[in-house]
Parts: C-alpha cells; sequence; structure tokens
C-alpha cells in the first residue's frame, strides 16, 4: 500500500473520457493529500510501470480492445498489480466473459457483462442509485452502459438496477456500468482510492 503523497494514478488514454477522469482523479488526489498530484495519460506498457492505480474510461469497447492489442498493452493490463477504475466501457474489459466475442476481456473481475443492456444512444439515462459505502444516493450518468448480469462469488455487488449489477467490486479494483466522471460527486473515486 502506497503513502498517500506517493499515490501515483494514470489513466488509459485509448479513447473515451480521458480528460474528464484525469480531472476527477486530480480532484480527488489533491482532496486526500492537501496538494496538487498530477495523473498521467497511459498509452504504451512501460507507462503502466510504478502506477498504484489505473483508471480505464468509457468509450467502444470493440475499438478499445483493439487498440489495446495494437499498443501492446492485454499483458500489462492483465498483470496490473494495483487497482483498476473501470468505468462503463472499461467494465466490459475487466471482465471474465462478455456477450459479444469481438471483446477479448481482462478477466480481472468475476462477472459476466453484457454490452448496451440499456439500449443504445438514445436509451442513455441518469438516475439517483443506492451505492454500498456511500451515505446518500449517487447521481450516475449512464451512456449506452453495460451490466454484469452474472457476478461470481470473488466479487462483490455495490449497485445494482432491476436489470443487473452496476457497480461491482473485487480486491482492488472497481466497475462502474456508468460515467462518475462527468458529474462533480468524487465519492466513488475517494472510496477506490481508500483500499490502495
Amino acid at each position: 500500500m502506497a503513502a498517500d503523497t506517493d499515490i501515483r494514478v494514470g489513466v488509459l488514454a485509448l479513447q473515451g473520457d480521458v480528460s474528464e477522469h484525469v480531472r476527477a482523479f486530480e480532484q480527488a488526489l489533491s482532496a486526500r493529500i492537501g496538494e496538487h498530484h498530477p495523473v498521467v495519460p497511459v498509452r504504451r506498457p512501460m507507462e503502466i510501470e510504478g502506477l498504484d492505480a489505473l483508471a480505464i474510461p468509457g468509450g467502444e469497447s470493440t475499438t478499445i480492445t483493439r487498440l489495446i492489442e495494437k499498443n501492446g498493452l492485454r499483458r500489462p493490463l492483465a498483470r496490473f498489480p494495483g487497482g483498476i477504475f473501470a468505468t462503463c466501457a472499461g467494465m466490459v474489459l475487466l471482465a471474465t466473459a462478455v456477450d459479444d466475442p469481438r471483446v477479448e476481456p481482462l478477466g480481472l473481475v468475476d462477472m459476466r457483462v453484457v454490452r448496451n443492456a440499456f439500449g443504445r444512444q438514445h436509451e442513455s439515462f441518469e438516475a439517483d442509485i443506492a451505492i454500498e459505502g456511500l451515505d446518500s444516493p449517487f447521481h450516475a450518468v449512464f451512456i449506452r452502459a453495460p451490466v454484469a448480469e452474472l457476478v461470481g462469488t470473488g466479487a462483490e455487488i455495490l449497485a445494482r438496477l432491476n436489470i443487473g449489477a452496476v457497480a461491482v467490486r473485487q480486491s482492488l479494483h472497481l466497475a462502474l456500468s456508468f460515467h462518475p466522471e462527468l458529474g462533480q460527486d468524487l465519492r466513488l473515486h475517494e472510496l477506490f482510492l481508500e483500499r490502495l
């Protein structure tokens, strides 16, 4: 476990809300340690070394899968010893199984994920949801969101909606089907950092 001032966080910068994740984690780290703490974009395997945590943003999971392969990141990501904070397509990539054969997940969280479980872009929505570990509901933004339809015994469901789990934690990893980086509520980033 790293001391607070030594925590190094990166954001997988292949596609998606990279700058929003950088901003959110910089704010969460600043609130935690009282000073600015840079968060680094990650595009190559060597940039993962020495990190304590990594965010995998949303985007298009089949495209991110191809870019992970193209940039030689599959093995470094699958063997990453720190915590991974994954949103939307990131949740798909952390799974052990996915409903789409074009996506080869990293197998880091014991769950089966369905891509676009709520429908297409025009069926995106926002909702206040109860999340275990938070004292009040979290305003969540769902954009072509996945859900975990099956969660294994090694993982813990922190939040669910009627069609499946939307927040799942296993070990240091936190997988979310929504986009907390799009709001100002940093409680999930803080919850994640507390376990590092």
